[in-house]
This record gives C-alpha cells, sequence and structure tokens, in this order.
C-alpha cells in the first residue's frame, strides 16, 4: 500500500531536515568517530567498511542506501521519498563536510561521557529529522515502515537494529568500547521518542464519582478544562454510572485531584500519560500562548 502522495512539500521541512542530518553527522564524525565507538544500522555498516576498506562514510552512505531508497518509494509514497532522498544527500554532504573541519571536542578520553554526548547529539538530529516527515536513510525507512504499519515506536525498532549491526561491529572495537557505543544507542532512542513525543506533555484522568456533575462543573469554572461524559457500568454491582474524562497539564494534576477530594473522597481516579491530542480547536494548555507546533 502506497502512503498518499497527495500530501504537500513544505520548504521549512527541508530545512529542518538538513539541521537535523547536520546535527546527526556532527556527533557521528566529532564523538563517535573520534573516540572509536560504532555505531547501529547503515552507520554502522559504512564505518565498518571504512575501517576495513578505508571507504569515506559520507560515499559508502549513499550507496548502501540505495536499494532501501526502492524500499522506501513502495511503502512511504513520493512525499516521504523526497524528504528521504533529501535526508541522505543531505547527511552524506554533512558527514563530508564534519571531516574537514579542524574542530575537536575534547572529553579527556573519558568514554562514558562520549557514549552520553553521542546519543544526545545524534538522537536530537535523528528526531528533528522524523518530526519533520523525513528520515536519514537506512534502517530509518524500515522504522518508519514499522511505525506506519505495525504502530512501533521508532525508538525501539532503531535499538533493536542497532543491535544487530553492534554485533558485526565486534570485528574492528574492543568489547569495552562496545558496551559505550550500547548505552550510546540506548540514550539515542530515548532521545528520538523524546523528541517525537515527549515535548507534549498532558495528563488524561478518568473520574467514577457519584457526584461527577459537581465535579465537572469545579473543573470547567475553576480550571476552565473541557470535559467529556463516559458511560461505565460497574461489573459488580452492574449499575449504570457517569465517568468524567478531561486532560490537562501535569502541573495541574494536585489542584484537579484537589477538586476530586473536595466533593467525593472515595471516588475512582486513574492517571493516565497523553502523548498526543488531535481535535479540531483543542489545545491542553490553554493557559499558555499558542506555540507554533507541527
Amino acid at each position: 500500500m502506497v502512503a498518499n502522495q497527495a500530501e504537500k512539500i513544505h520548504g521549512v521541512n527541508f530545512l529542518m531536515i538538513a539541521l537535523g542530518t547536520s546535527l546527526y553527522a556532527f556527533g557521528l564524525v566529532m564523538v563517535n568517530i573520534a573516540n572509536s565507538l560504532a555505531e547501529g544500522g547503515v552507520t554502522g555498516i559504512t564505518l565498518i567498511l571504512r575501517y576495513w576498506f578505508q571507504i569515506d562514510p559520507a560515499l559508502s552512505t549513499i550507496l548502501l542506501n540505495i536499494p532501501l531508497i526502492i524500499i522506501g518509494y513502495r511503502y512511504l509514497g513520493k512525499t516521504a521519498l523526497t524528504y528521504t532522498i533529501f535526508g541522505i544527500g543531505s547527511l552524506s554532504f554533512f558527514i563530508w563536510l564534519w571531516q574537514r573541519v579542524p574542530l575537536s571536542i575534547n572529553i579527556d578520553h573519558d568514554l562514558f561521557l562520549a557514549g552520553i554526548l553521542a546519543g544526545l547529539i545524534g538522537g536530537s538530529g535523528s528526531g528533528l529529522v522524523y518530526r519533520f516527515g523525513g528520515t536519514t536513510g537506512g534502517t530509518d525507512i524500515v522504522a518508519r515502515i514499522f511505525e506506519r504499519k505495525r504502530g512501533v515506536a521508532m525508538g525501539k525498532t532503531l535499538l533493536t537494529i542497532d543491535c544487530m549491526v553492534l554485533l558485526l561491529s565486534l570485528s574492528y572495537v574492543s568489547l569495552r568500547k562496545m558496551m559505550y557505543t550500547l548505552l550510546a544507542s540506548y540514550v539515542f532512542s530515548k532521545i528520538v521518542n523524546f523528541t517525537l513525543e515527549g515535548a507534549y506533555a498532558a495528563r488524561g484522568a478518568i473520574i467514577i464519582s457519584g457526584q461527577h456533575q459537581a465535579i465537572a462543573k469545579d473543573i470547567i469554572s475553576n480550571m476552565n478544562r473541557g470535559v467529556s461524559y463516559l458511560q461505565a457500568t460497574g461489573a459488580y454491582s452492574n449499575e449504570p454510572r457517569q465517568a468524567i474524562y478531561c486532560v490537562i497539564s501535569p502541573n495541574e494534576l494536585m489542584e484537579l485531584k484537589h477538586i476530586i477530594s473536595r466533593h467525593d473522597e472515595h471516588a475512582f481516579v486513574s492517571i493516565l500519560s497523553v502523548n498526543e491530542v488531535i481535535g479540531e480547536g483543542f489545545s491542553y494548555d490553554t493557559s499558555k500562548k499558542k506555540i507554533l507546533r507541527r
């Protein structure tokens, strides 16, 4: 099944993808390569080729991605493919560029710090690329397919594939450095997920109480939040009940608890983490000015 090809291409996306690939390439060259750390995915294979055959990663990045681009066309459609091709080309260019910039990061040969830094920089760059509809090619294409078809977070898929490629990297790095590389991969996956989802912090509350009308009115008037009634039935009593559902920001959680306790100390409350809310005219945090969001 081909993705929706009518989706518009936005110029700002190219700018942000270029920024993301620049960050990723910077971390790869200035941290991973400089400290002899491996890498996962296709990038990890390029480092293997660099060590054994002295092939520039800027060149092998393009060559290894050709078959994956073909797969990407079939599953991602023309718009996503356009961003992906641009991302691959941009990544290759910045890898080439950063290798020629006379700059170094002094971390006193601390591999733990190198692992953390590699994950932070690489994850931030890749997450930025994903957030604006692109990929950096390689296993990113596979990860995006799993996300769209299976609902698996991209960071989890990337971490799994990375581990397999890292096993091959033991052919040129020591086990000690491999452990720090795994640390970098773990941090990388967390930063990718945070960049994609974590910046949107909200809490959903399901409240079951005999005083649901009073609680709902209090939330609307004092917290300026919208609420919805859900029809519920007690499994033990088989009695119909009204449940309240509302979405709030994390710093309003205590206020919500106080409101519930004021009306019903025995109310049943379930607090859920909310990664995203989609709906016309909806903003979970009305107390703040609107920020341009994608």
